[in-house]
This record gives C-alpha cells, sequence and structure tokens, in this order.
C-alpha cells in the first residue's frame, strides 16, 4: 500500500473525521450554513485565530472562486460568538478563553452590487446594500443621504448601540471596478464613486476592532489603501499561502469517500486518480517563494459530483470579459509559458485597467507563480484546466463562431488515426483567422525576445497548439528528447502522434519541407519515448497559410 492510499485509509477509519458521509459544500460561501447542513469543511482557522492575535487590519488577493468568501463569513461567525459551529475545529479554543467577547460585525459584499445599468444605478445599488446591512443590524441611519454617509453613520451607530467596537469585513471591494476592465471610462467613475465610499472606513478607525478585505488585487490608484491606516497584505506571504485553496493532503484527508467512489466510477486506483488529479485541477501558488501548491476549491468539489474532468471554474463566469480582454490584446497562449517576473510585480502587478497583459492574467488567477532563476519568479498557467480554458477561449476567438464542429471533426480524425482528416481539420483553422490577425500576432512575436523560433513558424504552430488544447486534446509543445524539442505531441485515446512543421515560403518547396520536418524527428529521436507513434512533418505554405503537403 502506497503513501496516498494509506493516508485515505487511516482518516476514513477515524471517527473524528468521517463518522458518516458529509455533503459537498458546492455553491456554498456561508460558513454558518455549511455547518448547519453537515457539509465537508477543511479547517482553515488556524490562519484566522493567527490573524486576530497579531493585527488588525489585513488586505487578501486571491483569484475568484477560491474561498475567500468562506473566508469572511467565518471571520463573521467567529466574531459573533457562534460556538456551536466551531466545534472539534481549531478555533473552537479562541472562543472559549477567558477574555472573549464577541463584537458586532459589518459584512459588506461587493459582488451583490448592481454594475450594468450605468453609474447611477450604481450608486443607488450601494447605497441599498449598505442600508440592508444597517436594518439587519437593528441601526438607524438617515436614508436620504449618499451611500458614503450612510457608511459612515453605519459604523459609528453600531458601536454606539453594542457599546462595542465593530468588525469590518469587506468581501471582493474590487468586483465593481473590475468589470469594466475593458471599459476605461466608466471603470474611472466607478473607481471614483469607491474611493468616496471606503474613505468613510478610515474616518472611523476608533470604532474599528477588526478589518479583513478581499479582492483580485491591491489597486495602486483605487485609494481605498490610501483610505486606510497601511492594511497589512497578506496576499503573498509564505505562511498564509495556504489560507484558501486546498492542498493535496486536505484532499486526501477531508475526502476519501469521495477519492474512493470517483476512483471507483472511473475505473482506476486511487493514486492513478490523485495524480491525474494534480495534473488538472493543482498547480495555483500564492507565496514570495512560489512553492506551495493548491487546488482550485470550486473545481474540486464540481469534480468530485460529477466524476469528471471538465473546465468547471472557467464556466462559472466572466468569460466575456476575459474573451474580449484577449482579443483586444490580440493575445497568444505560447507568450505567457514560463514568463519571467521578479518578486516587486508579483507582490504589486499594477491596476487592471493599465497593467500589462500578464499582470491582468495573474491577478485574475489564469496565470499563477513558479520558482524562476536568479532568486526571481516566473509565471505559467496553473494547470491543464486553466491552459484548455485559455486555448479554448482563444480558439472561439480566432473563429468567431461556434467551435463544436471543428471539435467534433478533430476528436473524429484523431480516434480513426487518419491524417488526411487531420489536416483538412487543421486546414479549416488556418482559413478560418484573420489577415489582420496573422499581422497583428507577428508584431507580437517580435516582442518575445527570447523565443528561438521563425515569426510565422511560432504563430503558426501557437494557433494549432490553442486549438488543440482548445478542445480539450492532452498536447505537449516542444517535448524535449535527448536531442532536441519537438514541435507537437498529441496523445488521445492511447495513441501519440509526433508532429513536426515547418514553412514554405516563397520559391521554397512544400514537398521538400514536409520531408525536412520528418527527417527531423527520425534524427533527433522525437518519436523515442513513443514506440508506436504516428510521426508527421507538416509543410504549411506560406503565401496560401495552409498546409499543402504532409509526410508519414
Amino acid at each position: 500500500m502506497d503513501n496516498n492510499s494509506k493516508l485515505i485509509y487511516i482518516f476514513a477509519k477515524n471517527k473524528n473525521y468521517m463518522e458518516s458521509k458529509l455533503k459537498l459544500p458546492i455553491g456554498i460561501q456561508t460558513f454558518e450554513k455549511l455547518r448547519n447542513e453537515k457539509c465537508v469543511y477543511v479547517d482553515k482557522t488556524k490562519y484566522l485565530i493567527d490573524l486576530i492575535d497579531k493585527g488588525s487590519v489585513y488586505f487578501l488577493a486571491r483569484p475568484r472562486r477560491f474561498g475567500k468568501s468562506l473566508t469572511i463569513s467565518t471571520f463573521e461567525a467567529l466574531f459573533s460568538g457562534k460556538k456551536e459551529h466551531f466545534k472539534g475545529l481549531y478555533a473552537e479554543e479562541f472562543l472559549n478563553r477567558p477574555d472573549f467577547k464577541s463584537n458586532p460585525v459589518i459584512l459588506l459584499d461587493m459582488s451583490n452590487i448592481t454594475t450594468d445599468c450605468g453609474i447611477d444605478v450604481f450608486k443607488e445599488s450601494l447605497k441599498q446594500n449598505t442600508l440592508k446591512v444597517a436594518k439587519e443590524l437593528d441601526v438607524e441611519v438617515e436614508t436620504r443621504n449618499s451611500a458614503g454617509d450612510i457608511l459612515n453613520e453605519l459604523i459609528f451607530n453600531t458601536a454606539k448601540k453594542y457599546n462595542n467596537q465593530v468588525v469590518f469585513l469587506l468581501d471582493e471591494y474590487d468586483k465593481p471596478y473590475t468589470d469594466f476592465v475593458n471599459d476605461k471610462e466608466m471603470a474611472e467613475k466607478i473607481r471614483n464613486a469607491l474611493r468616496d465610499y471606503y474613505v468613510q472606513i478610515k474616518a472611523n478607525d476608533r470604532y474599528i476592532r477588526f478589518t479583513f478585505i478581499t479582492g483580485i488585487s491591491k489597486f495602486a490608484k483605487f485609494g481605498v489603501f490610501s483610505a486606510l491606516n497601511s492594511p497589512h497584505d497578506i496576499s503573498m506571504m509564505p505562511e498564509y499561502a495556504e489560507i484558501c485553496g486546498l492542498k493535496e493532503e486536505e484532499i486526501i484527508q477531508y475526502f476519501p469517500d469521495y477519492l474512493k467512489e470517483t476512483a471507483n466510477h472511473l475505473k482506476i486506483s486511487t493514486d492513478k486518480l490523485i495524480e491525474e488529479m494534480r495534473y488538472y485541477y493543482n498547480g495555483f501558488s500564492f507565496d514570495s517563494e512560489a512553492l506551495a501548491r493548491l487546488y482550485n476549491p470550486f473545481s474540486t468539489l464540481a469534480f468530485f459530483r460529477d466524476r469528471e474532468f471538465s473546465n468547471y471554474w472557467m464556466e462559472t463566469g466572466r468569460s466575456k470579459v476575459i474573451a474580449d480582454y484577449l482579443k483586444t490584446k490580440n493575445l497568444t497562449v505560447e507568450q505567457f509559458r514560463n514568463l519571467s517576473i521578479n518578486k516587486g510585480f508579483a507582490r504589486s502587478p499594477g491596476d487592471m485597467d493599465n497593467t500589462s497583459p500578464e499582470g491582468f492574467l495573474y491577478q485574475c488567477g489564469y496565470l499563477t507563480l513558479r520558482p524562476g532563476t536568479d532568486n526571481e519568479l516566473s509565471l505559467d498557467y496553473p494547470n491543464n484546466e486553466v491552459l484548455n480554458a485559455i486555448s479554448n477561449i482563444l480558439t472561439q476567438n480566432i473563429l468567431c463562431e461556434n467551435t463544436n464542429s471543428y471539435q467534433t471533426n478533430l476528436l473524429s480524425a484523431l480516434n480513426n488515426t487518419s491524417t488526411d482528416k487531420l489536416i483538412k481539420v487543421f486546414n479549416s483553422l488556418l482559413a478560418s483567422i484573420p489577415y489582420d490577425d496573422y499581422a497583428k500576432n507577428i508584431e507580437k512575436y517580435l516582442e518575445l525576445k527570447d523565443s528561438k523560433l521563425p515569426a510565422n513558424e511560432w504563430l503558426y504552430r501557437s494557433m494549432l497548439l490553442a486549438f488543440l488544447r482548445g478542445c480539450g486534446v492532452d498536447v505537449i509543445a516542444e517535448m524535449h528528447t535527448n536531442l532536441g524539442r519537438s514541435d507537437l505531441v498529441i496523445n488521445y485515446k492511447g495513441k501519440t502522434w509526433v508532429i513536426e512543421l515547418k514553412v514554405a515560403y516563397k520559391g521554397q518547396s512544400p514537398a521538400l519541407k514536409a520531408a525536412e520536418a520528418l527527417q527531423q524527428i527520425k534524427n533527433m529521436n522525437y518519436a523515442d519515448p513513443f514506440p508506436d507513434a504516428i510521426c508527421v512533418g507538416l509543410a504549411i505554405e506560406d503565401a496560401v497559410r495552409k498546409i499543402t503537403e504532409y509526410k508519414m
């Protein structure tokens, strides 16, 4: 029995963890509801108690659907003194301290604010959201005032009513603003309105015991951070790297029944299941050394529910914002692989309306930290789920139409081991790329100083890679062998394709280029790791932008 299997066995037998099978908390972001409905809860409360004991004003940046709201809700239950929900958790000791005293909690969730009906409707929604919190706390405020003035009254009057300092929890503080990353004029209006609102927090600092703010990133120009008393940004601190998200050990510890059931359903061992989950969902990193590796909680739970590998995180929303951004910037998938950055960038990548594309994608969670060279860091896609999702978006942007027919034809060609059909699908893709996209992406290539491929070859390979990944095909670019790197290695239903492509420019023979590509596969031993591989040399004729010759 290997180590993973031993852990699963031990925890399944331990009555403290698995007296009976607990429910999956899919879509539940409220701690109290999660505990009442007997859902699996991965105990993260030791981080919360540590923060309470050490300070009073914090900020945490994490991608969406990564557990920020549950963390906020857990803080709310803690400070409200709801002891019954913390039985058996690390935080139980905190609530039993002799000097413990509950505090009134003001919790503002900015993801509830209406942003799609203009600035006036936004301001009214902000006001109504604040009035709702006042009503829940049974605190009187002047309803005719602006949202900022109501917040000012809410903090002061709550502290006065309960004769105690308040706890201020602000979830997704930047959500209204990030809704308009592709509309700078509206983004600026939203930012100004939020700045006037958030300044009230600092103005009432003496009435606040503890403040915790979450968002996607710490925006330099936003104003909330200058309006506060220097919030402690814990986003990249190694000791809090795992405050949100799931470690592999936690999945083994808290989900043994689901691991076993899913493995049985897929007809594989639990060890093989964990290996495949690691490849597909693990890989997010949020510490200054890029050492921690975390699973996205939402994707993990959805996977256990459906028992099928899919791009769950991407399907939960905001894909239109990302798609528009990628298209506007003419981005490709490959330009962000192993991209070197410094630690200063990782800590403060800039405001989303003017940061670099890698800064934008990093803050949104589509790129994550990896160890670099010379004590620096690098960026890459966290896992196969995110890589496939980004590739799919880019493919849809390229084709400007539904990709289902392309995907059906591609999978049919691979399943039937039909090179003729595969070439036909590739040519359909290449023919769908607008002329302007070729020119713009060539310009993008020229910015990538470390690329060793000729410009057009880089572009064609990038397009094919994005297409294959976007269709859910397992494909590796530039896979290393003892002598070199092949362009594409495709694995589908136990069959492997090793593909090398060459570009035939004006005056060059496509037939000779295809033969050269195939010979390179042989000479460089690209297929050696795959004894039964289908080896194909492709020649793309640049003048017509299609594959006109291939050799097998």
